[in-house]
């Protein structure tokens, strides 16, 4: 495929160069051995694998969608293919430690890489970022003997990982989670229970799956501070890292979903009996720091595959433009309005006002959410890399505040995008042939991925915005002034979108506080989905307002662009903001007064 129909390049190296200065980077001491000439090979490498190796079986792997016959998971070969050339492009480990055998990049480059094979092929993409986040995880929280045993394998792409919390009748709710954990003489524990939705969580692409459950060890307590977390491998592992006898994981079954076909999304069971780990039942794991942390531990993995989530929301929406871009500019239908005579040729679609008013919503969303997903990364990296301590805190407690958003708000408003691609496509676009469909399906489900659209919203209206005296929500108005004051300085029209926005920030901090007036969470967040997203457009209008900054005074079509779809989203949705958050602040309960008989 052409990459030109997955992203724009030129809007990446607009992005990491003009706008975050990636180059910057390169002073601290953990990426003195890259330049920009680095940064840009492993994007030019991500591209081309991205192209020859994910694009072409998008839509097979979503025709052809895994198969379970009661034993094995057959998936078609090209999935194993395409994973194998991204771990021997070393795109596993690229910003791990040297000592694990990474290169360390950057995180922000690495998110710009992955965003390629998200918008490529996500299904298939699903399988490495999962095991990315998951040998992440051990390395941050395992002994140093599991984190020799069972992350090289992965680095390697030998062996897989995921992540096992959901269960059938709890859903998102982990603290009525019922597997257990039972201590065993040697340390080890034995795990029974049932895990629903557990993406990637069985197939033969590889030689070994690492599972991580969140399970209750015998005698914990109730709810979430009972919860461990545990390695539990599909086969266990020898105490030299050897792959052993078959461990006590069964697959009871797959779930075929709407989107995300190509992912093979399982039912597990652990402990039912029908393999005997040294000739008992029950699943053989591993605990993974500190008993009764397990969610704790667990929201390393979260946290990540929460931005992951709102970066593949990110590169879905945008190959769906690009492509709908594509598809306006070559076809021909109609003629302008006011044109008179019949036998006049037909125009591009691209000509008329209501195709560009959604190519440039389209715009404004896709380019925003990249902008913010990037954004998020390179807060990662200050927050582990930064020289002074002080802003190492600081990075780290807006990253904390902003996960949410860059979780939520690209799977709402990218997919959005897909949507308006269909639209763009017209009758053409809700056809197999034309891919934009598949996009809309494969996105829909990002929304629901990793803590729902409401769970983000209670996080962040109940959590992050009001912890510490509200301190998140300070930091975060605090940021968006010192942009706004350098807008004001940048010309009448950067002033008069800087005043918009000043408006729209203190609105935002006004109105979390009029809802929690009451100091009850009940009455506080019978609206906090309403805030999510009021805040979600307020960030993204900040982040609008940076790239605008960057662009100022540059000539040229690319940069025209740029202002015309932050000019769209300044002028056109923040404005949406205002009566939502005054929703928010007076205070309305007709969520919580609304009987379930009515409806």
């Amino acid at each position: 495929m052409n990459p030109d129909l997955l992203l724009s390049r030129r809007d990446l190296d607009f992005l990491l160069h003009e706008w975050l200065d990636v180059a910057g980077l390169t002073s601290r001491e953990r990426f003195a051995e890259h330049s920009r000439d680095t940064f840009d090979a492993v994007l030019d490498l991500a591209t081309s694998l991205a192209a020859e190796y994910f694009a072409p079986h998008n839509a097979t792997s979503d025709q052809q969608e895994p198969q379970f016959d009661g034993e094995t998971v057959t998936i078609i070969p090209e999935v194993a293919t395409a994973l194998r050339a991204y771990a021997d492009a070393g795109l596993i480990s690229a910003a791990m430690d040297a000592e694990v055998g990474g290169v360390q990049v950057p995180h922000v480059i690495q998110q710009a890489c992955f965003a390629w094979f998200a918008a490529a092929n996500t299904a298939t993409a699903g399988y490495a970022m999962l095991t990315m986040a998951n040998a992440n995880l051990l390395l941050a929280h395992a002994s140093p003997d599991q984190v020799q045993r069972f992350v090289p394998p992965m680095l390697e792409g030998r062996w897989f990982g995921t992540m096992c919390l959901s269960e059938p009748q709890a859903g998102s709710s982990l603290a009525d989670i019922t597997t257990r954990a039972v201590r065993q003489p040697d340390g080890t524990f034995r795990i029974f229970g049932n895990k629903m939705w557990i993406s990637g969580g069985d197939h033969e692409m590889g030689d070994n799956i690492v599972h991580l459950v969140l399970a209750r060890a015998e005698g914990a307590p109730a709810g979430v501070k009972g919860l461990s977390l545990f390695a539990t491998p599909k086969f266990v592992v020898g105490e030299d890292g050897s792959r052993g006898e078959r461990n006590d994981v069964t697959l009871a079954g797959v779930n075929h979903k709407m989107g995300y076909r190509g992912t093979v999304n399982t039912i597990l069971n652990f402990g039912e009996g029908k393999h005997l780990p040294s000739g008992q039942p029950g699943a053989v794991g591993e605990l993974v720091g500190e008993e009764g942390r397990g969610l704790a531990t667990m929201f390393h993995m979260m946290n990540e595959a929460r931005i992951g989530v709102g970066a593949g929301a990110v590169a879905l929406g945008y190959t769906g433009y690009r492509r709908a871009l594509a598809y306006a500019r070559e076809r021909e239908q109609g003629r302008p309005l006011g044109g008179k005579d019949p036998a006049a040729v037909p125009v591009p679609i691209i000509e008329h006002a209501d195709v560009r008013r959604m190519l440039l919503a389209s715009k404004s969303y896709v380019e925003g959410g990249l902008a913010l997903a990037l954004k998020a990364a390179l807060l990662l990296d200050d927050q582990r890399t930064h020289p002074d301590e002080e802003a190492r805190l600081r990075a780290g407690a807006l990253l904390d505040v902003l996960t949410p958003i860059v979780k939520s708000w690209p799977s709402q408003w990218c997919l959005a995008a897909n949507d308006l691609a269909i639209q763009v496509h017209g009758g053409y676009g809700y056809t197999r042939e034309y891919g934009v469909e598949q996009l809309y399906r494969d996105n829909r489900l990002n929304p629901i991925h990793e803590g729902t659209h409401g769970i983000q919203a209670q996080d962040l209206l109940g959590r992050k915005f009001v912890l510490d005296g509200g301190r998140g929500l300070l930091l975060l108005q605090e940021t968006i002034m010192e942009t706004v004051g350098r807008a004001g300085d940048a010309g009448p029209l950067l002033k008069e979108y800087a005043f918009r926005l000043s408006g729209a920030v203190e609105g935002l901090v006004t109105a979390v506080a009029s809802a929690w007036e009451s100091g009850d969470p009940r009455v506080a967040l019978a609206n906090a989905t309403t805030g999510l997203e009021a805040a979600g457009h307020v960030v993204v209008a900040w982040i609008w307002l940076e790239q605008l900054l960057a662009a100022n005074g540059k000539a040229g079509e690319f940069y025209d662009g740029k202002r015309a779809a932050g000019r769209y989203f300044l002028t056109h949705e923040l404005p949406k903001v205002g009566p939502m958050l005054d929703l928010l602040a007076g205070g309305d309960q007709l969520f919580n007064e609304v009987d379930g008989d009515w409806l």
